[in-house]
């Protein structure tokens, strides 16, 4: 198996994904699938270095990537705020690329910015722009005007009907769906299954049907 000086030299051939857990799992099925080849996974956890994810090699820590040079990569950190800290923390040794699964729908008017993932199955129909690194996950649809920004994470099955707004770092837990003309604010969270039918404001989480807010949350 190749090693991590082995993939940096072959890079031009090659993915690196930052993150080897279940998320990384699934980003590599996207790019495996698009037949983009994948140099090796990085992961900050020792237990996880040396093992094979998906026929690849974890082969060292994130900061492995420090001082290669400029590497094609993807983050598959869930989290937001993670994958936000390691876009800032990276971007000086990396040039990000959109993974997107060759069973996705995008209408050719869709502007999908860099570092996004697109998973098999999601529809995005037509003038929605997603900004970067959002994960758009299995099964999602967006219909038409929406306005996704950066580092927004919408779970496998849900639905944005028109003119829908996701502000940077909201996260919508699997099976959301939105009303059209909605808007979902900044770091906020909606729970699985809620139906969003009024504007949620920045920093809250808000669950249920219709989805009513319980809590506010740090934005720090």
């Amino acid at each position: 198996m190749a090693n991590f000086e082995d993939g940096v030299r072959n890079c031009e051939d090659g993915v690196f994904i930052l993150g080897a857990g279940g998320h990384a799992k699934v980003v590599a099925a996207t790019l495996q699938e698009a037949g983009i080849p994948i140099a090796a996974f990085l992961d900050d956890d020792p237990g996880k270095i040396g093992s094979i994810i998906a026929g690849v090699q974890v082969a060292g820590s994130l900061d492995t990537i420090i001082g290669k040079g400029k590497v094609k990569a993807v983050i598959a950190l869930g989290d937001n705020r993670t994958r936000k800290e390691a876009a800032i923390r990276f971007q000086p040794y990396c040039r990000w690329i959109t993974a997107i699964h060759p069973l996705a729908v995008i209408h050719e008017s869709v502007k999908i910015e860099e570092g996004t993932v697109v998973f098999a199955g999601a529809v995005i129909q037509p003038d929605t722009r997603i900004g970067r690194h959002v994960i758009v996950n299995t099964g999602v649809t967006i219909d038409h005007d929406c306005d996704i920004r950066d580092f927004a994470h919408l779970g496998p099955g849900t639905h944005l009907a028109g003119n829908v707004a996701l502000r940077e770092g909201c996260l919508l837990g699997v099976g959301v769906a939105v009303i059209p003309g909605r808007q979902i604010g900044e770091w906020s969270t909606v729970g699985a299954n809620a139906s969003v039918v009024a504007d949620v404001p920045d920093g809250v989480i808000a669950v249920g049907v219709p989805a009513q807010v319980i809590k506010e949350i740090s934005r720090d």
